[in-house]
């Protein structure tokens, strides 16, 4: 019964990769309040779901590389730091790209390569989140439920503001490519189940990634968010996590 639900889930997510552009009643400014909702889901789920996780790899850091318990630690939420950090310069150098292009009269662009790269570290985001489908550390429908519809809004946020950037790559490639890494993560869940530790090192990186392109598209100012949709997105999504918590 997983697996059909799971692969509906996946073709959901899918969906929403290729067909972003077509939802144009979100592209209204000031930014849609759909948008600012999806961005409080986002950022109730990282303090909710993503770094709670990061203690519970860390649980298994310690226990299957003999580390100590503050050692361990030490290095889960390193690894988080180091995927922050390398977002964080992958988007700035994506930027500055873009800033030389614009200067030298060529349009708002930026060069092969980092396209390639910015897609990428997407797709390997896209990858985890479709393996954890079926390999997530809280069992049950409720659990399901809710990371599906977190990360659906997260995909609706991310997809849209990564087309807004440059939308002639995104259309042309990046779709396809992060939606090939999305439904590739199922198949590896499907086929294998990766070690513990394997996971909770992808993890922790990839938890630094989805940190900050969280908090990228709903904070800065040329975003426009909505303050209220965005704090009923948090409240609504905080409130079904504690109601699960209390249900389990």
């Amino acid at each position: 019964m997983l697996l059909p639900i799971t692969a509906a889930m996946t073709a959901a997510f899918i969906a929403i990769h290729l067909f972003i552009g077509r939802l144009k009643w979100l592209d209204v400014l000031p930014r849609h309040r759909w948008l600012s909702f999806s961005g409080g889901v986002a950022v109730s789920y990282v303090f909710l779901h993503v770094l709670p996780d990061l203690g519970l790899h860390q649980r298994a850091f310690s226990s299957e590389l003999h580390l100590t318990d503050t050692l361990a630690e030490s290095l889960v939420y390193s690894l988080a730091l180091l995927g922050l950090v390398a977002f964080y310069a992958l988007e700035r150098k994506v930027r500055l790209s873009r800033a030389r292009s614009r200067a030298k009269g060529k349009g708002d662009q930026y060069e092969d390569h980092l396209e390639w790269v910015h897609a990428g570290s997407y797709a390997a985001l896209n990858l985890l989140i479709g393996y954890l489908l079926l390999h997530r550390e809280e069992a049950g429908w409720v659990s399901l439920a809710l990371y599906f519809g977190a990360m659906a809004l997260h995909f609706m946020t991310v997809d849209h503001g990564m087309r807004g950037d440059h939308s002639e790559a995104y259309d042309r490639r990046g779709r396809w490519v992060i939606s090939a890494a999305v439904a590739a993560g199922w198949v590896l869940g499907m086929l294998t189940t990766v070690p513990p530790v394997g996971v909770g090192f992808l993890f922790a990186f990839l938890a630094g990634g989805i940190v900050l392109n969280t908090l990228k598209e709903e904070l800065p100012q040329e975003r426009e968010s909505k303050l209220w949709p965005f704090l009923t997105g948090a409240g609504v999504y905080a409130a079904l996590m504690l109601a699960e918590e209390f249900i389990a």
